[in-house]
Parts: structure tokens; sequence; C-alpha cells
């Protein structure tokens, strides 16, 4: 009796409940052989003595694990073991053993190992920030999307509302997006040409799962986004790189490789060609496309920030001059109003999009339909197109000032041209300059730089930083860059 004290040991401090407590501890003592099976408890009077507890507690515990199979009773003969448990010896460890096993670091199978997975985790705590190129959560319409998540929460019908939906997603906000897409980007499309994801990268897993085999063909550029490549890569295509230049990606290197791989899919940001904010020039956007159409080729067109382009009007995606059914066309509202709010769009042929839905449906069976009628609603009352008219005005003023400061304090030391649009800037330090060890002192002035890990590697972007400067306002921006300033 005075061992079975020692072996169960009561904290009447912690937050489970006593009775739990018992319940567990004996539940262990079984499951690891100490009690073996048949073998007798002490009566709920005697276990309550010893433990120095209340016999109702005891008797709780007992009722528990009687209910689950742990124990059984034989009238009034006493309360044992259960005998259909398997009989179970002591496990005699070794001291070594005893500080080497632990289940919840390591599992008991064999797990394997995708280093194409392995991705720095970004969280910036930081208050000054030059980052990717976020937005500025400050100005989003959190105000009017609260206001329109409470009516979703409460008006209408509730079945309906709170139940399961299309996998497609909102059909409130595909019929908003339709109308938006026609307006700015010439998309003439209807509401099933459109997926609602959680985002591009959703977007990006489910055509690489369910439109790509092994060892099929795929395309990205030199330098690009590393969340691409890498589901590229966990659906096992062979991935290839392309060249990018001032005007995109080099299509007649991309010719040439049609010519003696069949390609599946081209992955590209043609608008602002990710990480270098170029865009990509007409001609070179006509002869992708008639490539696609000849050698019969998926292009994913990532359109992560369409809607802040500084220099006259946006340019119109690929997907609106696409009249063989070629284009993936996917975007989000990160940019446009918050990372946290998970909501993005991929456009394509009907086809396409049942074939993807029916695949998202056994990932996610669907999204945040609160959220995502929200946003519409935000789009009926014209909140966005505001929001995002006042952004567009903001950011070109922020994109402007941060250019004249690193000009006027950085200039013989960060080369860079201004963006015709985006978020950030692409910028190439002089080789005299350790990126790595100047992100290092400038987080010690409470300061983070982004430090290019977020795209793929290239012999051209040794010491390329990609600078955003959209999350910052006027005076962040201004001590951010003296400080880089007095640090150089």
């Amino acid at each position: 009796m005075q061992i079975l004290a020692t072996l169960i040991v009561i904290d009447r401090d912690a937050l489970q409940p006593v009775y739990l407590q018992l319940t567990n501890r004996l539940m262990q003592l079984i499951k690891d052989g100490t009690l073996p099976v048949a073998h007798r408890l002490l009566s709920t009077r005697k276990m309550a003595d010893l433990l120095k507890v209340h016999r109702k507690t005891v008797v709780r515990a007992y009722d528990e694990l009687l209910a689950q199979g742990w124990l059984e009773s034989e009238g009034g003969n006493g309360t044992f073991v259960s005998s259909n448990l398997p009989q179970l010896e002591l496990k005699k460890l070794s001291a070594k053993n005893q500080t080497s096993i632990n289940a919840l670091k390591i599992a008991g199978f064999s797990v394997g190992n995708s280093d194409h997975l392995i991705r720095k985790m970004i969280k910036t705590t930081q208050q000054y920030h030059l980052d990717d190129g976020y937005p500025d959560n400050r100005l989003a319409p959190l105000t009017e999307l609260s206001r329109a998540y409470r009516t979703q929460l409460l008006a209408g019908n509730s079945y309906v509302r709170f139940g399961y939906g299309d996998t497609k997603g909102s059909l409130s906000l595909r019929e908003e997006l339709c109308n938006y897409f026609a307006e700015t980007r010439g998309l003439n499309i209807g509401t099933e040409n459109i997926l609602i994801t959680r985002g591009t990268v959703m977007g990006l897993y489910l055509v690489s799962a369910a439109l790509i085999k092994p060892g099929e063909h795929v395309v990205v550029t030199e330098l690009s986004w590393k969340a691409a490549t890498m589901n590229f890569l966990e659906a096992q295509a062979i991935v290839h790189k392309i060249a990018v230049d001032e005007h995109g990606m080099i299509i007649d290197e991309l010719r040439r490789l049609c010519l003696v791989k069949k390609i599946r899919l081209v992955y590209l940001t043609p608008h602002h060609h990710y990480p270098t904010t170029v865009p990509m020039r007409a001609d070179r956007r006509m002869q992708l496309l008639s490539l696609a159409e000849e050698f019969g080729f998926i292009i994913f067109e990532d359109d992560y920030d369409y809607d802040f382009h500084y220099l006259n009007k946006p340019l119109q995606p690929l997907a609106s001059a696409d009249k063989t059914g070629h284009v993936i066309y996917c975007g989000s509202f990160t940019k446009s109003i918050a990372p946290a709010f998970r909501v993005g769009y991929l456009v394509a042929s009907e086809n396409v999009v049942q074939q993807l839905a029916q695949l998202r449906r056994i990932v996610d069976r669907q999204g945040d339909f609160m959220l995502e009628n929200s946003i519409a609603e935000l789009f009926k009352l014209g909140t966005i197109q505001k929001h995002l008219r006042k952004s567009l005005r903001i950011y070109r003023e922020r994109r402007d000032i941060f250019c004249d400061l690193m000009k006027h304090y950085l200039n013989d030391k960060i080369h860079f041209q201004a963006p015709e649009g985006g978020m950030a800037v692409w910028t190439m330090a002089d080789h005299s300059i350790n990126i790595q060890d100047l992100s290092l002192k400038a987080l010690k002035k409470d300061i983070y730089i982004n430090d290019g890990s977020g795209f793929g590697e290239a012999p051209t972007a040794k010491n390329n930083l990609r600078l955003g400067f959209a999350s910052s306002n006027v005076a962040e921006l201004e001590y951010i860059i003296e400080t880089i300033a007095k640090l150089l």
C-alpha cells in the first residue's frame, strides 16, 4: 500500500480535477504493467484513506475506469484490473534508455525527410521593418469589415449561413469578383470560373497536386518565389529555371527548352516579377501565350499585387488575352487587406475549377464563408475599391520618399531603379556590404531587413535585397534609412 501511495501523487494546485488525476494515474499504471491483469484494487475507502482524498473522489475515478473498460467489478467481491486487457510485463528500462526516449519529440515510426519543404519561417516582431513587400495593416478597413462580419453572424437563416456550402467558395463573393475583374482586369468570366482559396499557396498546392504528375517538367524563373518551387517539388516535378532580364522572363530560352522537353506548367509573376518587380513586356506576353497554345502547357499567372501599379494603369493580366484556356490566374487579398485574412482566388476554365474544387474538398472542405461573405459585402458597398484607391495613393508617396531617402543616404552603397508598381524595391548592395551582417546589426536597432531568403538562389542575387516600403509610414522610413546609413 505504501508503494502505491508513492506511485500516485495528487497535485491539489493543478487545474485538473483530483478524480481525473487519479483516473489517469491508475490508467497509466495499468498500461505499463505495474497493475497487472486481474489485480485487485484497494477498496474505495482504503484508497481514499491512503491518498487522503474524499471517498467520492475515488468512487468517481473508479467509475470512470469501469466505463472505459480498464476495470471490472465482481459484485461485492471488489474491483479488478480488467481481465480482457492483454497481459503486460513491467518494463525495466536502463537509465540510458529512460533519458533517450521522448515520444513527444521523436515518433516511433519512420517519418522521412523532405528537404525541399525546409524554409525559414519569418515572423517579424520588430517595430521597424523593410519586409518582403507587405501592406500596411493600419490602413485596412477593419471597422467596416468587422461590421460586415457581425452582420453575417447575426442576420439570415443560421442553418444556411453556418452550414456546409459550395466547395468553390461563397457564391456572393464569386459574383462580386466577376464584376470587379471585368471592370479592372478585362476578365469576362462567370462564377463557375472562380475557386475561392485561402491564399495563393493553397492555389499552388491544388494545381500542383491535381494537374502535375511525378516526373513532369515545370518552369519557373531563375529568381522566383520559393513557395511555388516547393509545391512543384512536392508534386515530384522536374523544375527548370529560365533567366529574367529587365523585361521579364526571357521567352526565347523557354522556346528552346520546349523543343527538347515536354513542359507541363510555367509559373511566373508577369505584372511585377517576384522578386525583381519588373513588368513583362507586351511582346513577350504575346509570345508566351502563343507558346502555351503551341506546346500545350499551363501558365500559372500569380498576380500577387495587381492593384498597386504607379505608372499609368496596371497591365492587363495574361488571363485577359487567353483565348485557348491555358492560363490559370491566381491572386489573394493578402496584399489588398492584410496577410491574416486568408482569402484568395483561382480563375480558370470551368472543368479546371471543378477538378480543383473536388481535390479541395478532401483537403479543406470549404473556406471561411463568414469572411468571404463579409468581403463580398464590402465589394458591394464599394469599401474595398475605396480602400485600394487610398492605399495606392499612399504607397506611391511612400515609394517616392523611400527612393529619395536611399538616394540621399545610401547613394554609394545601394543601387536600384524605382519600381513601376508593387510594394518593394529591388536593390543591389555594394559588394563591400555583408547583407547578413547588416541584417543582424539592424535587428539590434529594432529594424528587420528582408535578407532575400524567400526567393530562389541565383548568381545574380548574391547581394540583392528586396526592400518592402509599403508597411512603414514616412517617419518610420526616415528612421530606418538614417539608421542603416549609420550602420554602414
